[in-house]
């Protein structure tokens, strides 16, 4: 039996079923009524609908025919000019079947070279009568100004945590399964607003039973806010061997990452009853030992290190 992913079966197939991003599905409304759309670039976080929302905009426009005229590339898998010279022009030449257009969706445009996006500007004017371009990218600030000049941008928000939620509690009725608040809770401090994220976690936990809140920290491979807010207390109580015994009980015993650890100490700073003053100044050392950490320092050194500074910063 071929277990079906609920990122997959949960996806938006209407306009009406996109959650959130108002600002953005009133406007494609329009434009899906009158029948046309114009070049489109989507850019926000990852798991906001992106590319969900360009495969309804084809749905809606194209019907029954909606696999024929929509071809779905990832510029990150080939970033060089030879994408744009094949795969998008073999496609743009092609003769639309049941429509007057067809639509090329680019993801992650951000990923292709200067060259590249040179060539896709070309393209993209020679085409334009048969061919619509919905680009999406992470920061558009990548992407060179004559394409964006060419298209009508759209920011994609990330989702607040009723989003999610109303989200997660459809996928809970719709498979039957049993999941407290606190772990639909966590589901959503893990993944940030990241739709496609909390659907994986929540289907990776539903698999371990009841989906609560440790079963979501033991999926996601992340330290529970209790253990993080117990070292830092530790450590800055004045404890710092129990707090090194915590920190290691983490990295070893629980086999967490360094910059997961890291995350969940950023996070807990913000909790902590301490004057805005000390936490700024915890702030400050979190993101140098981040900085190290990605420059390629020990985790152990570096967050036995962080610790120390917080002592120091009683």
């Amino acid at each position: 039996m071929v277990l079906s992913l609920w990122t997959e079966k949960y996806r938006p197939k209407r306009l009406d079923e996109v959650i959130n991003q108002k600002h953005v599905v009133e406007r494609l409304k329009a434009w899906v009524k009158e029948g046309s759309i114009p070049h489109m670039l989507f850019a926000g976080s990852a798991g906001v609908g992106k590319s969900s929302l360009a495969l309804v905009v084809a749905m809606e426009l194209f019907g029954e025919h909606w696999r024929q005229n929509f071809l779905e590339l990832n510029a990150s898998d080939e970033r060089g000019i030879q994408v744009v010279r094949e795969n998008i022009k073999n496609f743009a030449r092609m003769k639309t079947i049941g429509s007057e257009t067809k639509i090329i969706f680019l993801d992650e445009a951000d990923a292709l070279t200067p060259e590249a996006q040179q060539a896709l500007r070309r393209t993209m004017e020679k085409f334009s009568s048969v061919t619509r371009f919905i680009l999406s990218c992470n920061y558009s600030s990548r992407l060179i100004d004559p394409i964006q000049s060419r298209t009508a941008v759209f920011r994609f928000k990330r989702l607040a945590g009723d989003d999610v939620h109303a989200f997660l509690k459809r996928i809970v009725e719709g498979e039957k399964i049993k999941a407290s608040e606190d772990g639909l809770k966590a589901i959503y401090d893990v993944s940030e607003g990241d739709l496609r994220k909390a659907a994986n976690l929540l289907q990776a936990s539903a698999a371990l039973g009841e989906v609560t809140k440790e079963t979501v920290y033991e999926v996601a491979s992340r330290a529970t806010p209790k253990d993080i807010k117990e070292m830092l207390s530790l450590a800055l109580g004045g404890n710092f061997a129990e707090a090194r015994k915590k920190l290691y009980d983490l990295l070893i015993n629980q086999g967490l990452a360094g910059e997961d650890i890291i995350k969940g100490i950023h996070r807990e700073i913000f909790e902590l009853d301490i004057p805005e003053e000390r936490k700024v100044e915890l702030l400050e050392r979190t993101g140098e030992a981040e900085f190290r950490l990605n420059q390629g320092g020990s985790e152990e050194i570096q967050i036995e290190a962080l610790l120390a500074g917080f002592l120091k910063a009683k």
